[in-house]
């Protein structure tokens, strides 16, 4: 028997990431910091608190060249209708209309091009289905060359504030090209977290520069995987893979409002008739009761004992002082308020299906 070893990739940041005793592991095919001595409690809170940083270099990202709007035929969004310096969620779909990927696009003011940021885990295979869905009609530039780092927490503005004079003018999903600590970015209001916070694309050579220079600030910490998931489960916010997959379509997902009012009406994107019809289930949010989480892949039942759906993200969350869960249930339990009950090792534990985010947003709109 022959045993590979799969080689992992490395952000730019990996040497800053050694340097600040991070505890490094496996993740999208990149070695990627899970934690910092501080550790994933502090780490969670001190970003709800004050502001942390976060290596999302792993991401794709990629340039759309052309006709832009041609990029519908893999979405339900508004494309064509996105104004300049504006940035909007997406759902890449497959042609059955279920998820292949989410992502975010930019138009940047005065380009032509798209701006592209799609998961680390799969951005391989999203970068082809574009290419091969747009030839003839729009080139896809990837940019593996390039870092992204994420500012986030409610001091974040004030932090890259005195490092891009004039960066607090954005707001939410508001994007831009700025100057950051001398080197140049593309920087977007927005993040992973529900809190206020930036998104900074740089050159990779510049990433440490730009990084060393925002940890050099007393309100910021080095914030790692673990509580990135923490953080963006509290807000309520999915994990592909885990909460949307190739097996879900955007309205069991309940990300209904990604699909534009013109593509609703005109019904034109793919998987269409799928999506605007009824629903055997829905994605919801759940509140355990008690302290123990209910991880991924529990059961989830009603109160005769019927399974009626499962957990497909759940775990404590720090701000809540409480477990809370996300998954999928048949949609006529997915009413907020409804009991259910959660089978943890063989043992119904009692749950309510619970309104999300678990921890309100703070983005500055």
């Amino acid at each position: 028997m022959t045993l590979t070893t799969q080689v992992l990739r490395r952000t730019p940041l990996h040497a800053l990431h050694i340097a600040l005793g991070a505890r490094m592991v496996p993740f999208a095919g990149y070695e990627m910091p899970v934690q910092y001595p501080a550790g994933v409690l502090k780490e969670h809170l001190h970003t709800r608190e004050k502001a942390g940083l976060f290596d999302v270099s792993h991401m794709g990202q990629a340039f759309l060249a052309g006709d832009t709007a041609a990029l519908e035929r893999l979405t339900p969004a508004d494309v064509a209708g996105l104004k300049e310096g504006m940035q909007r969620y997406g759902l890449l779909l497959t042609d059955a209309g279920t998820i292949k990927d989410d992502f975010m696009f930019s138009r940047l003011q005065g380009e032509a091009d798209l701006y592209v940021v799609v998961n680390a885990d799969t951005k391989e295979g999203d970068f082809a289905l574009i290419a091969g869905k747009l030839a003839g009609a729009a080139t896809l530039t990837p940019r593996p060359d390039r870092a992204l780092l994420a500012l986030q927490g409610p001091a974040a503005a004030a932090v890259l504030e005195r490092h891009s004079p004039g960066i607090s003018e954005l707001t939410f999903m508001k994007v831009g090209r700025a100057t950051v600590a001398g080197c140049p970015a593309i920087v977007s209001r927005t993040g992973y977290t529900g809190e206020d916070g930036f998104e900074i694309s740089l050159e990779g050579e510049d990433a440490e520069k730009v990084a060393r220079t925002l940890l050099a600030e007393a309100e910021v910490l080095p914030i790692g995987l673990g509580a990135r998931d923490s953080l963006r489960l509290e807000a309520g916010l999915c994990l592909y893979g885990h909460d949307i997959d190739e097996t879900r379509n955007p309205a069991e997902a309940s990300l209904m409002w990604s699909v534009g009012k013109r593509r609703k009406e005109a019904k034109d994107f793919p998987g269409a008739a799928a999506t605007l019809g009824p629903q055997a289930i829905k994605r919801v949010g759940l509140r355990p009761d008690g302290r123990a989480p209910a991880r991924e892949g529990t059961e989830i039942a009603d109160k005769t004992g019927r399974i009626i759906g499962k957990v497909t993200s759940g775990g404590f969350g720090p701000s809540l002082n409480a477990p809370m869960a996300m998954g999928y249930v048949e949609s006529v339990f997915a009413v907020n308020g409804t009991p259910v009950d959660l089978i943890v090792r063989g043992k119904a534990l009692p749950a309510t299906i619970s309104p999300m985010p678990f921890v309100p947003h703070t983005y500055r709109r």
